[in-house]
C-alpha cells in the first residue's frame, strides 16, 4: 500500500459523522481484516451523508441516554459484504443490504440509509441476568423515533439499528433471541403493529426495566 493511499484512509477515516463519532468508529470489519479487503466506502459523499443521519438522529440521543456506545460493526463495503453473504457469516446479499450496512447504495426505492449494530454495556448487566431484551427493544422504539429496525443477537444483547431515509415507511423489531415473555423467536413490531402480547400493554410498561436502570444511573451521576 502507498503512501499516499495510507494518507487518503487517514484523512477518510478522521470525517466527523457526530459530536462523538468518527467514520472510522464504524469501518473496522473482522471479515475484511483477515481478507485483506479495505472496507473502504465507493460513494463517500453518500456514505457519510446516511452515516451523519444515523449518528445525529439516533445512535447520539441513545448514547445521551445510556453512556457510550460499543459499535460492533457497521459499514460494509459491497464487498466486504459480498463474501460474508458468501461465507455465510450472517451478511445478507448486497441488494438486500442496500441502505443497511452498504451506507453507500441507495435501495431499490431510491432511499438511503444506514446499519450499526451495538451494545449498550450500560444496559448488559441487566440483560445476562435476565434474557430481557424487550425492555430495551420498546425503550429505543418509543424515544428514537428515527429508528427504522431493531434486530437483536443473542450475544451481548446486540443489535442491528437502522437509520432510513423515508420518514413513513414502516417499522420493525425483530430477534434471534428467545423472548423472555413469551418463549419464542418472532418480532415484536411488525410494519408498525405489535404483536399480539404486547399490543394492550401501555408502552411505558412494557420498557419499565429501562426506565430503573436509568433512574438508578442518573442517581449515581452515570
Amino acid at each position: 500500500m502507498s503512501k499516499s493511499t495510507i494518507t487518503k484512509l487517514d484523512n477518510l477515516a478522521r470525517i466527523r459523522l457526530s459530536k462523538h463519532f468518527f467514520l472510522r468508529d464504524f469501518l473496522f470489519s473482522e471479515t475484511a481484516a483477515v481478507h485483506g479487503i479495505n472496507n473502504i466506502p465507493d460513494d463517500i459523499e453518500l456514505a457519510v451523508a446516511a452515516g451523519t443521519q444515523l449518528c445525529e438522529k439516533v445512535l447520539e440521543p441513545i448514547q445521551d441516554a445510556w453512556g457510550r456506545l460499543h459499535i460492533r460493526s457497521a459499514f460494509r463495503s459491497c464487498e466486504v459484504n459480498q463474501l460474508g453473504n458468501e461465507l455465510g457469516a450472517n451478511c445478507a446479499s448486497n441488494e438486500k443490504n442496500y441502505a443497511g450496512h452498504i451506507w453507500d447504495r441507495r435501495d431499490e426505492n431510491g432511499n438511503m440509509g444506514a446499519t450499526a449494530c451495538i451494545v449498550i454495556p450500560s444496559y448488559l448487566d441487566y440483560f445476562e441476568k435476565t434474557g430481557d431484551w424487550t425492555s430495551l427493544a420498546w425503550w429505543i422504539h418509543a424515544h428514537i423515533p428515527a429508528c427504522k429496525s431493531l434486530y437483536f443477537f443473542p450475544n451481548l444483547c446486540a443489535f442491528n439499528i437502522t437509520w432510513y431515509e423515508d420518514e413513513a415507511a414502516p417499522k420493525y423489531i425483530s430477534t434471534y433471541v428467545v423472548d423472555p415473555n413469551t418463549g419464542n423467536r418472532k418480532r415484536i413490531l411488525t410494519a408498525g403493529v405489535e404483536s399480539d402480547y404486547y399490543k394492550n400493554i401501555p408502552i411505558e410498561q412494557r420498557y419499565a426495566a429501562c426506565s430503573k436502570i436509568l433512574n438508578q444511573r442518573s442517581e449515581v451521576g452515570a
